[in-house]
């Protein structure tokens, strides 16, 4: 009887053993369960992509479409046709995680301190710009060509750097943040007092300028002690971060300080111009600029 119960024993573990390898149920009449395989998505072909250069771009929008209430930019202000004022600061940041515990503590409460005070609008905005070695290379140039002590072996060493850092910045483009807080207002006429002799569109702006420039000289007071430097935008400035925020890839090629170098940003014509002609045109300038503020006086009134 024992070695009967024995070698069922030994039958049923067998049993069980060849149905836990099998992966079946050890019960007959139980169904097998479903499979867990899901099948591995198809790797996409990427051989089909045709490779792009990085510093090509699609042509952008004309600016009056993308800000139709744009005005003008001027007295290192944008503004507005609904008498909105935005000014524009650019932030040195500090590096915040090369500081000890205790410096960085001392950086949080200043920025706390800060933002604490803030009971107007205050925006980031953070612009990407391709890596511009254009004026590291003209310096390197320079001392090239000023120095007149230079040996050989310098001289071609110098302009190994020059060609390697301009191969460099050809074929690998790297990127550059830019940091800057703007500071917006909305003047609202009802609130001006004006005298016989004032101008409502002239003290729309010195009101808006004012408030600004002091929120402005504000933060960068309270930063400073946090090593963060702000510095106010001039109208030339807020010009040149429009012009990278629309012609990124471009303004490697095309660089702002060239255009202005060349005076394609002035608005006269810079050659020789007869007395005459000069008189003239500023004659003309001036009846248009009467016919504006009359135009804002009879609107205003």
């Amino acid at each position: 009887m024992k070695d009967i119960l024995f070698l069922l024993a030994i039958s049923l573990a067998g049993y069980i053993l060849v149905r836990i390898l099998l992966k079946e149920p050890i019960l007959p009449w139980k169904e097998k369960k479903a499979s867990a395989f899901v099948p591995k998505p198809k790797k996409k072909n990427k051989k089909n992509k045709s490779s792009t250069n990085p510093l090509e771009e699609e042509e952008a929008a004309p600016f009056s479409d993308l800000f139709p209430n744009v005005k003008t930019v001027a007295n290192h202000m944008i503004h507005f046709s609904d008498n909105r004022f935005v000014m524009m600061a650019e932030v040195e940041p500090v590096n915040y995680f090369l500081l000890d515990e205790d410096e960085q503590e001392a950086i949080d409460t200043v920025i706390e301190t800060w933002t604490a005070q803030i009971s107007y609008d205050v925006r980031q905005y953070l612009q990407n710009r391709f890596v511009d070695l254009t004026e590291p290379i003209l310096e390197i140039k320079k001392t090239m060509e000023r120095e007149d002590t230079l040996n050989e072996e310098a001289r071609t060493f110098g302009q190994n750097m020059i060609r390697d850092l301009e191969s460099w910045q050809k074929s690998t483009p790297r990127y550059d943040t830019k940091r800057y807080i703007l500071f917006e207002m909305q003047v609202d006429p009802n609130d001006i007092k004006l005298h016989e002799e004032d101008d409502m569109q002239e003290r729309i702006i010195d009101k808006a300028f004012q408030e600004l420039y002091r929120r402005v000289t504000t933060a960068k007071n309270q930063l400073r002690r946090a090593d963060v430097f702000v510095e106010l935008l001039s109208t030339d400035g807020i010009c040149e971060v429009l012009y990278y925020a629309f012609n990124r890839r471009k303004a490697l090629k095309n660089r702002y300080s060239d255009i202005e170098e060349h005076e394609m940003l002035s608005l006269y014509v810079t050659a020789d111009t007869p007395t005459k002609r000069i008189i003239k045109v500023r004659g003309e300038l001036e009846r248009v600029q009467k016919e504006e503020r009359e135009k804002s006086e009879q609107a205003a009134g």
